[in-house]
């Protein structure tokens, strides 16, 4: 008995790990829409949510049930067998929402829940029909029609949110255009009485099902009223809307914002909560049933009373909440699934993290003909029309005025992505049925995003990747959940304690792990955002930001030639691949900085305008530099994988010796940036010929080895390669030293730079 209760103890405390890293996730689908439209400070926001978070957590008593007998049969399973399924679920959980949240991407905690379930139980329906005589078949195990239910229920909410939310907006944005302000006194009462009133229908009559504090006798009276409550709610709130805009000049979609963010949040705790401690408490009602039953054989102790209906604690619940409102107070991963969500969300082309991909190119251009096909079409009035509905500039106009306090996209756009979102989740919550709130809410936010015309032609292919790679994280969530729980369920039943202790070893080290990861990373991110906020952008800045980049480039990419010679050398393919991640992992960070580059122009006065076009030209050329060095890596990789000859060691050492010489040159060019030295400059025009002469005599020699039969195809093919690489480095270190020449020490901005 002592070992059960060290398990439903575990169970807890996993309980409260998963709603750390559970909540640092879902946070995104609630916070996304008044944090990218700054409908209030940042903290204002936080505590609106916060309270919404833990009044929904009360109402959440009867989504409790799907952990029990949502996804299989309880009443075929021993209390050992449960109490096992249920850690196998809980270890994974942790453990993927944890890695999702490190990389900041947003998944569905709601789909790893469902099918980590799944995965347990087919794992130990398996053990049963391998280790026992007298077992069912699988089938009369898992409770596959309302898996299917939850499962299509699902994926049907995607398409309906999607759809929902580009109808919604797209009919919103032509009732207001941009330049909504003008027709808030016209429109806005009625608008916002209709968003008050779905959202009061919401949070009064479908979230009251479920609350744990109610009476039955109230519950009866509110439902059998809802039709009267709906039409005096939308006659009372628009009422009240327009007398406010007779009277102020108040922005009524701030406080719909705000609301809808409550709202929003209730419905996420009352649908969501189930996904966080649904399975600790069905582990400890496991508990109760075995104890009041007085401690039978936990092998044949069957969990029939655990299909019954199984009252929830409200002080369990409110705990629950006051976690989950810490939890999205104090978390920085919350904060990088957030900017995930907002980034490809905002109006306007920038900060785009994700690449293009086949797909999502070829997606862009069908859609870009089928519109450019319907808009041959339409009436030339009717076009027009619509043309000045969508027309943003109004909404540039107001974001160059507020300068950094800018927002992603506007005040309409955030009310309709939590009016639509909310609704469908509370639904979701009325019906029982554990909708994922990360699918409804990012479909609802990239519906509206594609509506309002945020996916230009500079950015259309960005997001839909974006979009896709989310979506194939979602794929993936389901995947891993499965597999990792089924594998966890074999572990923890052959394996027993030792098994289980190591496990939670392995939780605890990775979440470890992963936290100093993200710190540092977050860390790293903000020292560079509050250098670039704090700074001046004046000449000696933008030319000290240069030789720090010219600097730290160069200096891994030193790094990275010579740690592939070294490879090269010894064949050692560990360290190859190795300077291959480390090669990938500045290809991204040169991205980060050539994403932002074009943006210092628009910051800089104009008497600093060329020190300005110093900074772009010296990352346009690194940029090139580092993919100069990328096929300089990957072939010697690639070389070496296929077990090919090595090169000779007089090959080796005359590319070491040029290695050398570019070495001194990228220290040369460094120094001439920092040093501002005209007698650098000549140094370094002066070294250049012999550099390239250098590079002559190699490749001679290299021919006069292929003549002489000492050398095959392959060595000769790399071997050249690696010089060209290294003199198209040399050059555009040349490239680097004139714009010094041209724009530091001549300052003249018109030259022409290829």
């Amino acid at each position: 008995m002592s070992l059960f209760l060290v398990v439903v103890v575990i169970l807890f405390v996993l309980a409260i790990s998963d709603l750390i890293v559970g909540v640092s996730n879902d946070a995104v689908n609630f916070l996304n829409a008044a944090v990218g439209s700054r409908a209030g400070r940042f903290k204002t926001v936080l505590a609106v949510a916060a309270l919404g978070v833990f009044v929904g957590a009360t109402f959440s008593s009867g989504m409790m049930e799907v952990a029990r007998k949502g996804i299989f049969h309880p009443q075929f399973f021993s209390f050992s067998e449960i109490m096992l399924l249920f850690l196998a679920v809980m270890v994974t959980d942790v453990l993927l929402l944890d890695a999702f949240n490190t990389f900041g991407m947003p998944t569905s905690t709601t789909v790893s829940i469902v099918f980590e379930l799944l995965g347990a139980a087919v794992g130990m329906s398996l053990i049963k029909i391998l280790t026992q005589t007298d077992a069912l078949s699988l089938a009369e195990y898992i409770n596959s029609g309302k898996a299917l239910a939850i499962i299509s229920g699902i994926l049907f909410a995607v398409v309906l949110s999607f759809v929902g939310g580009v109808v919604v907006q797209y009919l919103t944005r032509l009732l207001f255009s941009f330049d909504y302000k003008r027709y808030l006194k016209k429109f806005g009462a009625l608008w916002g009485g209709l968003a008050f009133a779905a959202i009061t229908y919401f949070l009064l009559i479908k979230g009251i099902k479920g609350a744990s504090f109610m009476t039955e006798d109230l519950k009866k009276s509110i439902l059998e009223n809802s039709f009267w409550i709906i039409v005096w709610s939308f006659v009372g709130w628009t009422f009240l809307l327009q007398v406010v805009l007779w009277l102020t000049n108040i922005d009524i979609f701030k406080p719909i914002v705000l609301v809808g963010t409550f709202a929003l949040a209730m419905a996420f705790a009352g649908n969501d909560l189930v996904n966080f401690i649904g399975v600790p408490l069905a582990g400890f009602n496991s508990y109760q049933l075995y104890l009041a039953a007085g401690t039978p054989d936990p092998d044949s102790f069957l969990m029939e009373a655990l299909a019954g209906k199984v009252p929830t604690p409200t002080y369990l619940l409110m705990l629950a909440g006051l976690i989950m409102m810490l939890t999205l107070w104090f978390s920085s991963k919350a904060r990088s699934v957030l900017k995930t969500s907002v980034n490809l969300g905002r109006q306007y082309e920038g900060a785009e993290r994700f690449d293009s991909y086949a797909i999502s190119r070829s997606i862009v251009r069908f859609f870009a003909k089928m519109a450019e096909f319907v808009n041959k079409h339409l009436p030339e009035g009717w076009k027009n029309w619509v043309e000045s509905r969508f027309d943003d500039h109004p909404f540039v106009e107001r974001q160059q005025q507020a300068g950094s306090d800018a927002p992603a996209f506007d005040l309409v756009r955030a009310a309709v992505t939590l009016m639509v979102a909310s609704i469908l989740i509370s639904i979701g919550t009325a019906l029982k049925l554990p909708l994922s709130t990360t699918y409804v809410t990012f479909m609802v936010f990239m519906g509206a995003s594609l509506a309002d015309g945020a996916w230009g032609r500079e950015s259309a292919v960005y997001r839909v990747s974006g979009v896709l790679s989310v979506i194939g994280g979602w794929f993936f969530t389901a995947f891993s959940a499965f597999t990792v729980a089924f594998i966890f369920v074999f572990i923890f039943y052959f394996g027993g304690v030792l098994a289980l202790a190591l496990a939670l070893l392995l939780l605890a080290f990775v979440l470890y792990r992963t936290h100093r990861y993200h710190s540092q990373k977050m860390a790293e991110e903000k020292a560079r955002e509050e250098e670039e906020e704090l700074q001046l952008l004046t000449r000696e800045y933008l030319l000290d930001k240069s030789t720090r980049r010219l600097r730290n480039m160069l200096e891994a990419l030193e790094s990275l030639m010579e740690e592939s010679i070294d490879g090269l050398e010894k064949e050692d393919l560990y360290l190859l691949r190795k300077v291959n991640k480390k090669y990938k992992a500045i290809c991204e960070e040169m991205g980060r900085i050539k994403a932002k580059s074009n943006k210092i122009l628009d910051k800089v006065a104009e008497e600093d305008v060329v020190a300005g076009q110093v900074y772009v030209l010296v990352v346009d050329y690194l940029e090139e530099m580092v993919l100069h060095t990328g096929h300089f890596v990957r072939p010697i990789v690639r070389h070496v994988d296929n077990s090919h000859k090595p090169l000779l060691p007089v090959q080796i050492e005359e590319i070491k010796e040029l290695l050398r010489h570019l070495k001194e040159r990228f220290e040369g060019v460094v120094h001439l940036f920092e040093t501002r030295d005209k007698k650098e400059l000549d140094s370094l025009v002066e070294s250049l010929e012999p550099f390239m002469k250098a590079i002559r005599v190699s490749r001679k020699k290299q021919i006069k080895r292929i003549r002489n039969r000492e050398v095959g195809t392959r060595n000769s093919v790399l071997h050249f390669n690696i010089l060209g690489e290294i003199r198209n480095l040399a050059l555009f270190s040349n490239r680097l030293v004139r714009v010094f020449e041209d724009l530091i020490l001549n300052s003249s901005a018109e030259k022409y730079y290829p």
